[in-house]
């Protein structure tokens, strides 16, 4: 079932998200997934279903962060592919998943929600990942 209101709302309501960077109107959450590594989200901080609910300023920061999120992964882990989505069909609360995609990885050239076509390289993150992509963000942003 889908949530529909603030309380059934996962992005709402987390208990167990690993904060990267938080501003005021978003933030970026590290995904923890193995076989993606750097898999990160922007989530916008208030219950909004739709980008065309926002106004255009609120439109235009959420990008802005959105493509800092690329930019700094991109930096970082040096990916062959980023993929960047906004579905919200199973939780429809304002989200982007910022995911670095490379040639081994278990699911490429398909979406990572598509089945696996092999077994994935394994890749590790650079010590203090998070601290590290929060930096990158902040300078990307200014």
């Amino acid at each position: 079932m889908t949530p529909t209101s603030t309380e059934a709302c996962l992005f709402c309501n987390a208990s167990s998200e690993s904060v990267v960077w938080s501003g005021a109107r978003c933030r970026v959450l590290h995904v923890t997934d193995a076989g993606f590594a750097g898999f990160c989200r922007v989530v916008w901080n208030e219950h909004v279903a739709e980008f065309s609910d926002l106004d255009e300023t609120d439109r235009n920061h959420v990008m802005k962060v959105v493509a800092a999120v690329e930019r700094s992964l991109r930096s970082m882990l040096s990916p062959h592919k980023m993929n960047v989505a906004s579905l919200g069909n199973q939780t429809p609360h304002l989200h982007w998943h910022v995911i670095p995609r490379y040639r081994d990885d278990s699911h490429y050239p398909n979406s990572i929600w598509a089945a696996p076509r092999r077994e994935g390289a394994a890749r590790a993150l650079p010590g203090d990942f998070a601290a590290k992509l929060r930096k990158a963000i902040e300078s990307a942003l200014g």
